[in-house]
């Protein structure tokens, strides 16, 4: 269960226009901006619902000081979707988090469920969670999760070549996928398995 999992509907719809607003655009919103974007007449009304978040520990305020709103992360690393180890798939995000942060530092870390088996023979397997270092390069051969022209996201080891770039699984009955251009969107730094 996520901090968020204890608000109202109306709450967290104000508490997600206040991350959106300070991540977006670096600072957060006014208490009228707050009012005119969900037709709130009166500024106490919007102070319930900023009330509400800080008591919930998911925001804290500066008094007197208008866009003094600042967020409390949770703990953990980002859990942002699922990846694929196999063929290509749509990315999909998500916005819960994951605690392993006693066995990694989270400085610029997120976690992705793996789907596929497209990496069994480096150990990573179909349900793990990879821990990625956030960052937009990598050295050749290194396992990333590469995003395609087309919004497509995989999991492999990361080959530039002359004019394409290759994305080889480490499982031998698989192909390489060769694409013209791919982003890295980060580099694996751990596997997280849970063993029942």
């Amino acid at each position: 269960m996520t901090l968020t999992d204890v608000l109202t509907k109306k709450q967290k719809l104000v508490y997600e226009f206040v991350r959106d607003k300070i991540r977006n655009r670096g600072y957060g919103p006014t208490v009228r901006e707050i009012g005119d974007h969900f037709k709130i007449r009166s500024p106490n009304g919007v102070m319930c619902h900023l009330k509400a978040l800080e008591k919930k520990g998911l925001i804290s305020r500066e008094k007197n000081r208008s866009r003094a709103i600042h967020l409390i992360e949770e703990p953990g690393i980002p859990l942002c979707g699922m990846i694929a180890a196999g063929v290509l798939h749509e990315a999909v995000e998500q916005h819960e988090r994951i605690n392993f942060t006693d066995i990694f530092d989270k400085e610029n870390l997120f976690a992705l469920k793996v789907s596929g088996d497209s990496m069994i023979e480096d150990a990573i397997a179909d349900g793990d969670h990879v821990i990625v270092r956030d960052q937009r390069t990598a050295r050749k051969g290194q396992i990333v999760v590469a995003i395609t022209d087309e919004g497509e996201a995989t999991l492999k080891r990361w080959y530039p070549e002359t004019n394409r770039i290759r994305l080889e699984p480490a499982n031998s009955a698989m192909k390489p996928i060769y694409v013209r251009n791919a982003k890295i969107r980060g580099v694996v730094v751990g596997v997280v398995r849970r063993v029942e």
